[in-house]
């Protein structure tokens, strides 16, 4: 009963993927310059862009477990405007954190193993990932961005778009949450709560990016309005899955 009453809160209070998979939410950012952000990666399905994702090696992409959900085929990177032409690059594997079990309960991030190696260049790139367990300095000023709506209701946008965001005391974080649910540990919360910058009912799968390093995956936020949310936006924290991480690479590296 209990469990069942908590499913049927989750379904009220977040929301990932479902109507909201076709297209990341950049809530009062800006265009990206061109070429400044080189890692990011469109996971799409056989229609269109479902998330955003980062490559963090030559043939690895970094994205949410729950994109998974929407089916993606192919990633595309080195292009800012989804109009334009980039690198497009199958997938041959999927692979989702062996405990993930929802977004709502954590371990919400997947490696997605290219079928080629991306070509690198001034517009692709790789971005680094913490080499050990870091904490993030609160209120230190990072970076979200995405593909999609800019606001409630707006169109999507084919451009990158990238918003400023501040690191929120997790302690904060868990309390504010703990009105809804019990915050999964290994996340991160930036921006959202107290700002009108940040993402909105998905980004899913992209960076949180701070001092040039990726700390964090787009994971969860609270149904709410785009303008102003009242909760903070919830990440993976990256450090804390580097073990799995470089595993999932070298075994599959080796099985193929």
């Amino acid at each position: 009963m209990m469990q069942g009453l908590q499913r049927f809160l989750l379904f009220h209070v977040l929301t990932y993927l479902g109507r909201n998979v076709h297209g990341s939410v950049i809530i009062h950012g800006e265009k990206a310059p061109e070429g400044s952000m080189p890692y990011m990666a469109s996971v799409q399905n056989i229609h269109s862009h479902v998330c955003g994702g980062f490559l963090i090696s030559e043939d690895f992409v970094l994205t949410a477990a729950h994109c998974k959900d929407g089916s993606p085929r192919s990633v595309v990177i080195g292009t800012n405007n989804l109009r334009n032409n980039g690198q497009r690059i199958l997938i041959e594997k999927q692979c989702k954190h062996p405990q993930y079990d929802g977004a709502a309960s954590g371990n919400d991030l997947m490696l997605l193993k290219l079928s080629n190696k991306a070509r690198l260049s001034n517009g692709v790139d790789i971005i680094k990932i913490p080499q050990h367990d870091m904490n993030s300095n609160v209120r230190q000023t990072c970076q979200v961005a995405g593909w999609g709506y800019t606001r409630s209701g707006a169109d999507p946008s084919p451009d990158l778009m990238v918003a400023d965001v501040s690191i929120i005391d997790p302690q904060v974080c868990a309390q504010i949450w703990g009105r809804w649910i019990t915050l999964p540990a290994n996340t991160i919360c930036a921006g959202g709560y107290g700002t009108n910058k940040g993402f909105c009912q998905g980004d899913s799968g992209g960076p949180l990016v701070c001092n040039g390093i990726a700390v964090g995956i787009v994971s969860f936020n609270k149904r709410s309005n785009c303008q102003y949310p009242d909760v903070p936006n919830v990440y993976i924290d990256i450090s804390k899955y580097r073990t799995w991480i470089n595993e999932m690479i070298g075994d599959t590296e080796q099985s193929t």
